[in-house]
């Protein structure tokens, strides 16, 4: 072969190659729902709308594994692929539930969702607080329109955040340092 004709070959390969990449890029799957909003939304629509806010202690009643009336935070989080280890960053997590101090709640606060439905803040949902699943649900609808859109179970997230990202960040200077804000 020429080097004409290895050229060709090579730009026409380079072609096929980032075709697949960026075809391959759109086939990444979204995070999964956490059991809770599974549970919650029925029609698997993003939307937790107004049917699904009234069967809400039924649908949270169903992640009850061990029937004993009230739902752990373990029972309501993803379950782990078999064989894969607990750890976050830096490690095996230790202590409490998220990583938080044994016996007490979790870093970080939790979302709006379980805050509103844990009402005493145990990291367990009994039977009381799943009996007022509806009413708690309510609660967070902002706009009154009957029903729960991602921006109001996860309000605050700023704008161009990703899904699930932690939105933090933003300039950074030499060596990784936080940049002071412009006209400084």
């Amino acid at each position: 072969m020429n080097a004409k004709t290895k050229s060709l070959v090579l730009a026409a390969l380079s072609v096929a190659s980032l075709t697949l990449v960026a075809q391959n890029a759109g086939d990444h799957p979204r995070r999964q729902a956490p059991p809770l909003v599974k549970a919650l939304d029925a029609n698997s629509d993003g939307v937790i709308d107004a049917s699904e806010i009234a069967g809400s202690a039924a649908a949270i009643a169903t992640l009850d594994a061990n029937g004993d009336g009230q739902v752990t935070s373990e029972e309501s989080r993803p379950q782990r692929p078999e064989g894969a280890a607990d750890h976050g960053q830096g490690g095996p997590r230790e202590g409490g539930p998220a990583g938080g101090p044994a016996g007490g709640p979790p870093r970080g606060g939790g979302s709006p969702l379980v805050k509103a439905l844990d009402v005493n803040q145990d990291q367990t949902l009994d039977a009381s607080e799943i009996a007022g699943a509806p009413a708690a649900l309510a609660t967070l609808d902002k706009n009154s329109d009957g029903q729960l859109t991602s921006d109001e179970l996860h309000p605050g997230r700023p704008d161009g955040a990703p899904e699930g990202g932690r939105g933090q960040g933003g300039k950074r200077g030499p060596r990784g340092q936080k940049a002071p804000p412009e006209g400084q």
